[in-house]
């Protein structure tokens, strides 16, 4: 037992590390979606509509340039922090340090003959300024205190731990008070690890060779590589973070470095062992940053190995900047470094980033963008019907004037109630007799001998008195019948010509078309909506497509066309009751000829009015309810439009961009319940609401 408790009591909570956190909450899509929509009907791709969002992040969450500034913010920190000086700062204070504490034993030595002393001590007054050159000079000298030459001996060792730690990080600290025994180990792995690396370049390595080495020399890579590549990756980025580190110097400061590293532990082959090895890593990896460099001009001073960690940090900064900046091509969130991350920016970051994650997977996975035939990214049709449902949702709240609130009284009726009832059925959206309902399960709780509850018949009446009451089954529930209503035939005529797009109306535009499409779709499935694009010819559209059209810079506003084809959707639904909405910022320029070629003249022709006319007579012909909406203030326009409609018998509205979504849907909803009211667009924000459902 007594086992059992300590194992217990050795438990060790850490993060889950295991994959995606299977705690996290599920993203939210809504926001992204409107964002992307939104990017998308003004003419982005989709895939570029995702990387805008991925950029600028959401209402409370860090984007991609958030991220991508931090990174730039801790760059720049850590260039004006430090200077490379730190190495040879060090070595000029304990050579300081060696020549004074000579200088004293000198003066308290009474016994030392004058003239030795005195050759001496011009040895020391004659030392280089030059500290690399001072050591050379001082490297035969006979020391007579034993503090300077420790401190000299320091320097030695200081040396060739630094230029260890440049290549295996953490050297600097194992090795410090190190015996000969200690560094003839380093001499032989050096050796050993060489012999591997050329065994690489000769393709005669094998994982046996590689485990041997480990076997021998495993407790000086704390990393604990598995194969040879993941300790030449490891070593060769450090290794040409070094070498960079060397180019960002002065000419003086290499200069004093490359004669002092002759003095390393008080032997050359050192630095031949570490010449040979840079060699071999920039043979097998040629495609780091061997000849990079970076202007250091901060106060602090970094050693060699410090310097180098350094140089290892702003090249792991470049490679979050580049992922993040997400601007080369296969791009994807997953190639983003979250280990590195958290080092560099903490957390936090990291946790930012994982989200923006699975923000994208989410998107691309869950049926809100897929991949075309042709390869390009578009809105699925699920992604669509989520979007319309937002614009119509915010249409609803501007058409009722009150923000929040949907005027249900209607909810989910296909018509009129009748007054009969029937049982309900999956897919029924009418709504409930309750009165039906709970006679129905009264009477079947009886005919099965029990109470309402559930409870036996033959309970006392105590415990009738306190039952819980009465229990429904989905065969007890009833629906109202409702009657159908007339169907409609809509042909909304959006005007694609190049005002539109130069004044800022493209995205309105088709926020409008897409609301009125999802509110159609969603609540009036019998009627026929038909998308039309007048610009200097019309065409027929489906709603993806027209969301997805860029700005048309084609002059010419062909009226004539989309009447035209208006009048031929009327005309293929006979039975149903014709509605034609057209939203345009311009007099009709052009008009098909009977040859089928398109004419266009600026100012309007007198021939192009005509033929405008001419169908939107057919149009009247035809039962159609007109209304006109207004894009702009041009008096010349607005006398055209006025003209227009009255000869239809129908409206016109002049509604601000804002407000353009909602005011074709009052106007449809009022012509689909036989408003027949001629008042201008207040007359549609009067308080009516509708109901949007969720």
């Amino acid at each position: 037992m007594a086992d059992v408790w300590s194992q217990r009591r050795a438990s060790r909570y850490g993060r889950y590390d295991g994959g995606p956190d299977p705690l996290a909450p599920p993203v939210d899509l809504s926001e992204a979606l409107d964002a992307i929509g939104e990017d998308v009907m003004a003419g982005y791709s989709p895939e570029r509509a995702l990387r805008e969002f991925l950029r600028r992040g959401g209402r409370d969450q860090q984007g991609l340039d958030d991220l991508a500034r931090r990174i730039a913010e801790r760059r720049r920190e850590l260039a004006s922090k430090h200077n490379l000086d730190g190495t040879l700062q060090e070595i000029r204070e304990l050579l300081d340090t060696a020549v004074l504490e000579e200088r004293k034993q000198l003066a308290r030595d009474a016994m030392m003959d004058d003239g030795d002393r005195a050759l001496r001590e011009m040895t020391l007054d004659s030392l280089s300024p030059n500290p690399a050159a001072a050591v050379s000079e001082l490297a035969s000298y006979d020391w007579q205190s034993s503090e300077a030459r420790e401190a000299f001996e320091q320097i030695k060792d200081l040396l060739g731990r630094e230029l260890l730690d440049q290549r295996f990080q953490g050297m600097k600290q194992a090795l410090e008070n190190a015996t000969d025994e200690d560094r003839a180990a380093i001499d032989e792995m050096l050796g050993d690890l060489n012999e591997l690396l050329e065994k690489r370049q000769r393709g005669e390595d094998t994982q046996e060779d590689f485990e041997e080495f480990m076997r021998k020399h495993g407790d000086q890579f704390p990393e604990d590589p598995q194969d040879l590549d993941e300790l030449l990756d490891a070593m060769a980025a450090r290794a040409a973070a070094a070498q960079r580190m060397l180019n960002s110097m002065s000419p003086e400061q290499r200069q004093q470095l490359m004669e002092l590293s002759a003095q390393a532990f008080g032997s050359p082959a050192l630095m031949e062992s570490l010449a040979r090895l840079d060699g071999n890593l920039q043979a097998l990896r040629p495609g780091e940053d061997w000849f990079g460099s970076e202007q250091m001009g901060g106060q602090e001073g970094l050693g060699l190995g410090d310097g180098t960690g350094v140089f290892q940090d702003l090249a792991e900064l470049d490679a979050l900047s580049e992922q993040l900046s997400q601007s080369y091509g296969g791009a994807r969130m997953d190639d983003l470094d979250l280990d590195a991350l958290s080092r560099q920016l903490g957390e936090q970051a990291a946790v930012d980033a994982r989200t923006l994650q699975r923000l994208e997977q989410a998107l691309r996975e869950h049926g809100t963008l897929q991949r075309g035939s042709d390869g390009q990214l578009r809105l699925t049709p699920q992604a669509m019907r989520q979007l319309g449902k937002s614009l119509l949702r915010d249409a609803a709240e501007r058409l009722s004037g009150r923000q929040g609130q949907r005027e249900s009284r209607r909810a989910g009726a296909a018509g009129e109630r009748s007054g009969a009832t029937r049982a309900w059925a999956f897919g029924d959206t009418e709504p409930w007799d309750v009165t039906r309902t709970l006679t129905n399960a009264i009477v079947r709780e009886a005919g099965e001998g029990r109470l309402p509850g559930g409870r036996a018949a033959s309970v006392g009446s105590d415990e009738r008195a306190s039952r819980p009451g009465v229990r429904l089954t989905i065969d007890d529930v009833e629906v109202q019948e409702t009657e159908e209503r007339t169907q409609a035939a809509v042909a909304l005529l959006v005007d694609t010509s190049f005002s539109m797009a130069m004044d800022g109306r493209w995205v309105p535009m088709k926020r409008t078309a897409l609301a009125l499409h999802t509110l159609i779709r969603s609540r009036f499935r019998g009627d026929h909506l038909q998308l039309i694009a007048f610009g200097r010819h019309a065409q027929r559209m489906e709603i993806e497509e027209l969301t997805a059209l860029d700005a048309m810079y084609d002059k010419g506003t062909n009226l004539h066309h989309g009447l035209l084809l208006a009048n031929r959707h009327f005309r293929k639904h006979p039975n149903a009751q014709p509605v034609l909405l057209v939203v345009t910022d311009g007099e009709p320029t052009s008009h098909l000829e009977p040859d089928g070629e398109v004419f266009f003249s600026y100012p309007p022709h007198p021939l192009t009015i005509a033929y405008a006319v001419r169908e939107l007579d057919n149009a009247r012909r035809l039962g159609a309810q007109t209304t006109f909406f207004r894009l702009g203030e041009d008096p010349g326009l607005a006398r055209f439009i006025d003209s227009m409609a009255s000869r239809a018998e129908g409206r016109v509205v002049a509604p601000e961009l804002d407000d353009l979504g909602a005011a074709v849907v009052g106007s449809y909803l009022g012509d689909r319940s036989g408003f027949s009211r001629p008042g201008g667009y207040s007359d549609w924000f009067g308080g009516r609401g509708f109901w949007v459902g969720g």
